[in-house]
């Protein structure tokens, strides 16, 4: 299928990509057509188009992220994420319409053969395939065209304005701003029998909002807006204020406060960093609102992909009841999409529209692609599973050499294009590259030379001989396991093995079941100061204590680790490594482990984010890990100290090893956390030149501590390891 993409040069590129397949309780959709904003679509150009510097002044959080990067993994890979990331195309288009061509067996709300509107700027791209999860696509009703359809994701961000207004009938509502979304919020203002102001700079805008529904219209670049506000409000002044427009500074949010009447509602709809004049709006009393995208819901991974919806009694319009009341408007005609439609063009011509889009003067205001039709079915072939029949083996500690032809992943994301599949290109034959969207496969494929392409896992178990790569989100870790394990693969998982004791368990009957092995991305193990470190400890008698502190930084709430159900929580997602590594260091098995939460969890957080916890080996060893999301940036996030007979060891990132031996201090520096020399290991394996470098047995006894750090936390009490299962 084709698909639009944007390079961070600002390149636009109409490219062949894998089709999607419908996510879990979602639909996949054939486009029929989708809509350009050009205001949103064309900052993102724009923006693309930034040379490094002024990237960076734009985007400083950003830069951030790329320092703390450097503090932990160093200069290099910091750079090289930063290059794969504006190597990387990214999707465009957030609003479309289409038919529904295949239906995830969760779902019951839709049927192969519906019509439907999708949003999101996640999945409803400029795309001949989409997969929409369900409560971001609504049925198209009889009487809506699929053109008028595509709208409806832009349409239900005004239409959120409009509601945070608060505006009734017969009040007077000021629209700053007559783009796309500014028409479109003061047609549904009319339609709610709202008296509407349009203001705009741009003459032919401020003619479309008259025919959208606009009582009156002003360019302040010809009369003063308040003034003629004044007269329009019998000096009163409007009841709300809605801003549709970008930026920063106060004049625009200036003038909107002395339009408004005392105690009058402003939204800050668009992109606009708003200043205030403290007086003006204390003594007015305003209220100020943000409103956020297309209504509650937006951004709640639990309501958009987990179909978890809002009972109508709490929430009565959440962003998919906002779609369905767009179209419900379309289908009365109480919403007029004609004049803002300024253009309509065939998707094979995309490319040419954007650049006529980036011209000076341009004056489109929405932008409707249409799709060839085809003959309205979509074949996506059969992609069950098959499983070759098991024999049944012992868990062996250590796996026979492999002797994998090639290597297929699952999962190209960042984290792997940066850290683990630099370390096996050229090095083994790489197979297939699977994503859930097909941009990136396509990308990585071409980058790393895979030979093909897909967004559907299946294809990738349904061959024999080939070694397996897992880097998706750790809810999939487990079952993509138990898939390989079935297919008799040797299957390299990134942290964590899986997120429950139940999972654990139907890995280790897999096991017992393959001729395949499992590999956990525990990589500080191979980390060239953790050899180090073992060498010197190797001379020591006598049990170790070791104390781990990690500063990890306050979780963001929209962060996928902030997803219980995606992450497991930053314990087993995180909190494993240092666990793994101290049975690693210390070479003894955990006997028992005591933990507790800093922060209690409840309140933003349910799930523990800062913990200590207190390890006992079998031999007298002990270990104690500080993980915290509280403290400062200007701290190292992972340092660590040994302390044996005659020797302290001093850990900084794994950038630097510091032993203290007979009165002396013996600093050495290393450039790599493990990643490298962890695929080179593995890699041995396949080739049949080592054993295998991490045995599964070993990266089970660590998923079972950090369950005991959990089930510590939660009983309030100190957990005892059993010598082999729980």
């Amino acid at each position: 299928m084709k698909q639009l993409a944007q390079y961070q040069d600002g390149r636009l590129e109409l490219q062949d990509v894998p089709p999607p397949v419908a996510p879990p309780g979602g639909i996949l959709v054939r486009t029929a057509c989708s809509v350009i904003s050009p205001g949103t679509e064309k900052m993102k150009v724009e923006q693309a188009r930034m040379s490094l510097l002024q990237k960076a002044k734009a985007r400083p959080d950003q830069v951030k992220k790329v320092i703390d990067t450097a503090r932990t993994l160093g200069w290099k890979a910091a750079m090289e994420k930063v290059r794969n990331r504006l190597e990387s195309p990214t999707p465009l288009g957030y609003s479309a319409a289409g038919i529904v061509v295949a239906v995830d067996e969760l779902n019951t709300r839709f049927s192969v053969g519906d019509r439907v509107a999708c949003g999101g700027a996640e999945c409803a791209f400029h795309a001949e395939m989409i997969a929409v999860p369900d409560l971001l696509a609504a049925p198209v009703p009889q009487g809506v065209e699929d053109w008028q359809a595509a709208y409806t994701t832009l349409t239900s961000i005004s239409m959120e304005a409009v509601r945070q207004s608060g505006a009734r009938i017969g009040e007077r509502v000021l629209v700053m701003g007559q783009g796309l979304v500014g028409l479109l919020a003061t047609s549904l203002l009319k339609a709610s029998g709202v008296r509407v102001m349009g203001v705009d700079y741009v003459q032919g805008r401020l003619n479309t909002a008259l025919a959208m529904g606009a009582e009156c219209v002003v360019n302040p670049s010809q009369s003063k807006l308040e003034e003629e506000v004044r007269a329009w409000t019998d000096g009163y002044g409007v009841d709300a204020v809605l801003l549709c427009v970008g930026g920063k500074g106060r004049d625009a949010a200036d003038s909107a406060i002395a339009c408004l009447r005392d105690r009058g509602v402003m939204v800050i709809v668009g992109i606009y960093d708003a200043e205030l004049s403290w007086k003006t709006a204390y003594m007015k009393d305003i209220q100020v609102r943000y409103s956020r995208s297309y209504g509650p819901g937006r951004y709640d991974p639990g309501y958009e992909w987990g179909g978890k919806d809002y009972p109508i009694g709490h929430v009565r319009w959440t962003e998919n009841r906002n779609f369905e009341s767009c179209l419900h408007l379309m289908k009365s005609g109480a919403l007029d999409l004609r004049p803002v439609t300024t253009r309509r063009a065939a998707f094979d011509d995309v490319v040419t529209v954007y650049d006529e889009l980036m011209r000076a003067g341009n004056v489109d205001i929405g932008v409707v692609l249409a799709y060839a039709r085809g003959d309205g079915s979509w074949k996506m072939g059969d992609r069950g599973n098959s499983s070759v029949a098991a024999t049944p083996s012992a868990i062996c500690d250590l796996p026979s050499p492999a002797g994998a032809d090639s290597l297929s992943v699952i999962g190209a994301g960042n984290f792997a294009r940066t850290m683990l599949l630099p370390h096996v290109k050229g090095k083994i034959a790489l197979g297939t590259i699977v994503n859930a969207t097909g941009l990136s496969a396509r990308h990585v494929k071409e980058k790393f030379a895979f030979a093909q392409a897909e967004t559907d896992a299946a294809e990738v178990f349904d061959s024999e001989g080939d070694a397996l790569m897992i880097a998706t989100r750790h809810h999939l870790h487990a079952p993509l396991v138990l898939k390989g394990l079935a297919a008799h693969k040797h299957v390299f998982v990134e942290k964590p093995l899986c997120l429950t004791r139940d999972e654990l368990t139907q890995i280790d009957a897999a096991m017992q079941a393959s001729k395949g092995s499992v590999m956990v991305g525990f990589n500080r193990r191979f980390a060239p100061a953790t050899l180090a470190l073992k060498k010197a400890l190797k001379a020591v008698p006598g049990p170790k204590s070791m104390a781990y502190h990690v500063f990890s930084g306050p979780l963001a709430p929209d962060h996928w680790y902030a997803n219980l159900e995606e992450s497991g929580g930053r314990v087993l997602g995180e909190a494993c490594h240092m666990l793994d590594y101290a049975c690693d260091v210390l070479e003894a098995r955990p006997v028992s482990v005591t933990a507790q939460t800093v922060w209690p969890a409840h309140g933003r957080n349910a799930f523990p984010d800062s913990v200590t916890a207190q390890v006992a080996f079998s031999d007298g060893s002990s270990f104690q890990l500080i993980y915290s999301a509280e403290g400062d940036f200007a701290f190292p996030k992972e340092t660590f100290r040994v302390f044996g007979s005659g020797i302290v060891a001093e850990c900084e990132n794994f950038m630097s090893l510091s032993l203290f031996q007979k009165r002396k201090r013996t600093v050495t520096k290393y450039s790599s956390k493990g990643h490298a020399e962890e695929m080179a290991a593995w890699l041995a394996f396949l080739k049949c030149e080592a054993a295998h470098p991490l045995p599964y047995e070993q990266s089970r006894q660590s998923m079972r501590l950090a369950f005991a750090v959990l089930e510590s936390i939660r009983e309030g009490r100190s957990i005892a390891l059993e010598s082999s299962s729980d």
